[in-house]
């Protein structure tokens, strides 16, 4: 595939990533009316559950009309099954709270420093391990990001700063510019990574600016996408992902485990599969975080090892995930 250079984005028209971000899809009536499934209607929580609707309208253009199983639409759609007390789905699945560090700044991993960049994100999914995150209390771009940038001054054994949410990529541009002039005086800081959905869920958000921004970095990049199934990419997610490469980013993907939606050995084949023809090496197979909400997501261990056994025989090592579940207290992500 034949893709515009950074250079040449920035200098063609592009359309406003906000305009699109403005414009998702936040009622779930609305939503299954776009998929041609408004009988589903009785079946929706009151309230979204708790846990507001938000999708954008190019990702919901990705889902089957007329399915009520659609892979893309479960991920997004209030279940009643949310409102069940599961028994070990808590509110802070992976021990967050305890791990805070300063204003925003999570510590968990040796080396490593987690900044809650935003706490906004262009889609909700209804899986999501931050959905009762106090995110209002816990923004690191607040105040110049000045609390985050003094933890990571007084500790010289950071070398990787790991840019996550909410999504990151919902900041504006000139937000993240502020960021990294304040990691410019910190030369122990050498490694930048940004976990986001953006480029696979608004694809648009890969504009020119932030291009530029990403390609003047001192620190090498990596960029860890989110997605769990191979419809999830398109002609405008491959073009991103190319740019993004371009840039210089290393691209990395990890993806939920997710009952009904990426259970099976095909399923996750193709998914593995579509990812590298986008650029994109598969990275973790996460275990669902046990948050309270999403137990009807939850596929065992057995099951999920045999999966992964499965995958194995079929695809080049390097194109099978690595099958994790986040403990809270463990010093890494435990593998299974």
């Amino acid at each position: 595939m034949i893709t515009a250079s950074p250079a040449e984005r920035l200098s063609s028209p592009e359309p406003d990533w906000r305009e699109s971000w403005r414009n998702a899809v936040t009622d779930a009536h609305e939503l299954l009316r776009l998929v041609e499934l408004e009988h589903l209607a009785l079946r929706l929580p009151a309230g979204d559950a708790g846990f507001a609707l938000r999708v954008p309208r190019g990702f919901v253009a990705r889902m089957r009309p007329g399915d009520p199983r659609d892979p893309l639409l479960l991920q997004v759609l209030p279940q009643l099954a949310e409102l069940e007390h599961a028994p070990g789905f808590v509110a802070d699945a992976v021990g967050d709270l305890a791990a805070r560090e300063a204003q925003g700044v999570l510590h968990k991993y040796h080396g490593r420093a987690l900044l809650i960049a935003s706490g906004s994100c262009a889609v909700n999914c209804r899986y999501c391990f931050r959905r009762h995150f106090p995110y209002g209390e816990e923004i690191a771009a607040a105040g110049q990001w000045r609390q985050a940038l003094d933890h990571l001054r007084a500790d010289r054994s950071i070398s990787e700063l790991i840019l996550s949410g909410g999504d990151p990529l919902a900041l504006a541009t000139s937000k993240l510019e502020e960021l990294s002039r304040g990691l410019a005086e910190l030369p122990h800081v050498t490694r930048l990574r940004i976990h986001t959905r953006l480029p696979v869920v608004l694809p648009e958000r890969i504009d020119g600016p932030f291009l530029a921004w990403l390609g003047g970095l001192r620190l090498q990049t990596v960029v860890v996408l989110h997605a769990n199934h191979s419809r999830e990419f398109d002609a405008g997610v491959d073009a991103a992902c190319a740019s993004l490469r371009q840039a210089g980013a290393t691209l990395l993907n990890q993806s939920v485990l997710l009952r009904g939606i990426n259970d099976d050995a095909d399923t996750l084949g193709a998914l593995s599969e579509r990812l590298f023809a986008a650029g994109v090496l598969p990275y973790y197979l996460h275990q669902l975080d046990r948050v309270q909400g999403a137990a009807h997501f939850e596929v065992d261990d057995a099951r999920a090892l045999a999966l992964v056994e499965e995958i194995r025989k079929r695809l080049p090592g390097y194109l099978v995930p690595r099958l994790v579940r986040e403990v809270a207290g463990d010093a890494s992500k435990r593998p299974l």
